[in-house]
């Protein structure tokens, strides 16, 4: 089996000023859970119609996010309950481009994403008056009620088709780190992809390429996961899909090895 640091290679570089004509601030988004010993192959299969990211010669990048919350966890529940029209709060720091911001997602009920974001100095354990503004003008929350609840750290790999406005990012070596508590769960096993589109659309060479391994679309929120991955009494009726999947798969590969 061909080893994933020589497939990316082979796929021809774009550089990040580049990307920016696939920012998708505003878009639609489709997920793939699936066994990391697969990405591999799939990514040998698509090596012709994407580009791959590249900064200061490194094709996967590091990602650290701290999430915030309220004291009762409303984005966690209002995400686990189904309630259209939701926010997510978070700090990301871009580590190889040495870059900061301070992130709202909004999904609506047409399932579009929406994200604003303001570039910042570095990540806030402690909400600054300006980063409470910022929140305040781009979501229904209070600066005031949010709390920080959860690390996520992970690698990514970010792709651009070549001719259609489309981007894919691929998550692997997750892991998830309790703000308070500092327990921590890893799920290296795991990668999570997502097609980025303007407006949905199956005529994805990514997604013909996928489906061949009978990989069907999985919606997974690494930070309501990561939550109930953390806490096991904590109600996660609506995630128990995902997590039992993410068990099966470290079975699986368990059992290959």
């Amino acid at each position: 089996m061909k080893q994933l640091a020589d497939i990316i290679k082979l796929l021809d570089p774009i550089s990040l000023k580049e990307m920016d004509r696939v920012k998708l601030q505003n878009r639609t988004d489709t997920k793939f859970v699936f066994e990391a010993d697969l990405l591999p192959q799939i990514l040998d299969d698509i090596k012709e119609q994407y580009s791959i990211l590249e900064i200061d010669n490194k094709r996967t990048n590091s990602y650290k996010t701290l999430y915030y919350d309220t004291k009762n966890l409303q984005s966690y529940f209002q995400h686990h309950n189904g309630k259209a029209n939701r926010i997510k709060v978070r700090f990301r720091n871009y580590i190889e481009s040495n870059l900061n911001y301070l992130e709202v997602k909004f999904k609506n009920n047409k399932g579009r994403t929406i994200k604003s974001r303001s570039k910042i100095g570095q990540i806030e354990t402690d909400l600054s008056e300006e980063s409470k503004a910022f929140i305040e003008e781009n979501s229904f929350y209070k600066g005031d009620d949010l709390l920080p609840v959860l690390w996520n750290e992970f690698t990514r790999i970010t792709l651009t088709h070549k001719s259609k406005n489309e981007r894919l990012t691929i998550d692997l070596n997750l892991n998830f780190i309790d703000y308070s508590s500092k327990i921590e769960n890893s799920i290296p096993h795991i990668i999570i992809a997502e097609v980025k589109q303007e407006k949905a659309s199956v005529d994805s060479d990514f997604i013909r390429a996928i489906k061949a391994y009978h990989i069907r679309t999985s919606g997974m929120s690494k930070y309501c996961v990561g939550t109930a991955l953390l806490h096991p009494t904590l109600k996660s009726n609506t995630f128990k899909e995902r997590i039992l999947k993410i068990k099966k798969l470290k079975n699986v590969r368990r059992a290959v090895a």
